[in-house]
């Protein structure tokens, strides 16, 4: 190697040492100018995955807590603690619990008193059970997303020709879904009680 091309290797190492030395700076530099605001997310992303944490297990707490009420509540119906536990942990188990002890009981004023219940699933199943005649059962029907509406149409349908109303209840009988797993019970009627 000549002296000429060491001097030029030497520049370029010189160079390259420069530069970086010159991006560890410009790097110090952006440290010390927002090493607040990295602390600061830093601290946050913990704080925000700490909370998740807690807020999880807290839930799985009660959860668990609200489970073992209601195992009581099946192996003691009349522990008042456990329904009291269970109301306060779990408002919509607490729901599901009395609508299912007061139709065991055929309690009629318990599943009124559940009728505005907060549980979307108990609200419409009492509803259904508070339909007694053609007119209320066709109310049910009528809304949307409702659990028992085929069901609730064919009640009423039989209800109908026990009153020898044959064309109100062909009717009520020919709104009932044709993929309904009643639609033999449909059938049944359209072809015996009908015609």
């Amino acid at each position: 190697m000549s002296l000429q091309e060491n001097i030029k290797m030497v520049k370029e190492e010189l160079n390259s040492e420069e530069k970086f030395f010159e991006k560890a700076v410009m790097t110090e530099r952006f440290i010390k100018k927002y090493k607040k605001l990295m602390i600061a997310s830093v601290i946050t992303v913990v704080v925000i995955v700490g909370a998740n944490i807690a807020y999880t297990a807290n839930k799985e707490s009660k959860i668990e807590a609200a489970n073992i009420a209601f195992f009581n509540l099946q192996a003691d119906p009349n522990n008042s603690a456990a329904l009291n536990e269970l109301k306060e942990l779990s408002p919509n188990l607490h729901d599901v619990w009395i609508y299912s002890q007061a139709i065991a009981n055929k309690d009629f004023q318990t599943i009124k008193s559940l009728k505005n219940s907060k549980t979307l699933i108990v609200s419409d199943l009492v509803k259904y059970e508070l339909a007694q005649d053609p007119a209320s059962l066709e109310n049910y029907a009528s809304k949307q997303d409702v659990i028992y509406k085929d069901l609730a149409l064919v009640q009423a349908a039989v209800m109908l020709i026990k009153e020898n109303k044959i064309n109100e209840a062909k009717n009520k009988l020919l709104k009932v879904s044709k993929e309904s797993s009643l639609k033999n019970i449909v059938a049944a009627l359209m072809h015996y009680g009908i015609e």
